[in-house]
């Protein structure tokens, strides 16, 4: 009887002890999940910090152009042009949320000298989206000494241009939080005289 009392305390021993084993080791896989959940919510935070909420700066470009009333005289001493651009602009926002900008005003220039500008309308870019439209613009060297223009055109058929200009705006996430964003143009392009197009249309 001695035994078999020894032998049943030793066996509830046993029990005892993997009990606790067991409950050890579900304590461990529930801090394990705990864990994991913990560093899966704070990789999704940063994800969502750096990518969703980050705001970048939207892209405001000449894309292309077509011409009207073209009207070039290449004299070396009083050489001049005069026509009607009509561009494609586009602003292409890279943000998770729109970009509302204002109205405002893109320049073009000859060297220093300003040729031409016209009123780009305020708009709106939706989320990672361009937003494509025209604006016309009449260029001319008014502002440009003939001989200047001259020695250009005696080295070559075209006429080095830049356009310049500046968006304000807000970029609005999660339909709530907003942040003023501005977005410079700075285009080089030539104005071939030959065949009445742009070309080496570069934007920074």
């Amino acid at each position: 009887m001695a035994y078999n009392g020894g032998q049943k305390a030793y066996d509830a021993e046993v029990a005892s002890v993997a009990q606790s084993e067991e409950r050890r080791k579900k304590r461990m896989k529930c801090f394990a999940y705990v864990a994991a959940f913990a560093v899966f919510q704070t990789a999704i935070i940063l994800v969502f910090a750096l990518v969703v909420m980050k705001v970048r700066t939207p892209k405001f470009r000449v894309r292309s152009a077509t011409f009207d009333n073209f009207d070039v005289s290449t004299l070396v001493t009083n050489a001049s042009f005069n026509t009607r651009m009509n561009a494609e602009l586009s602003v292409k926002n890279a943000n998770f949320g729109r970009y509302k900008y204002q109205s405002s005003i893109i320049e073009f220039f000859y060297q220093d000298y300003k040729v031409g500008e016209t009123v780009v309308p305020g708009g709106k870019a939706n989320f990672k989206s361009t937003k494509k439209f025209a604006v016309s613009v009449d260029l001319s060297s008014a502002n440009v000494p003939g001989d200047v223009l001259g020695n250009e055109l005696s080295q070559h058929a075209w006429i080095p241009l830049t356009s310049r200009a500046t968006l304000k705006g807000k970029v609005t996430l999660m339909l709530i939080f907003k942040k003023n964003k501005s977005t410079s143009m700075d285009c080089t392009m030539n104005l071939n005289i030959s065949s009445k197009q742009l070309q080496d249309l570069r934007c920074r």
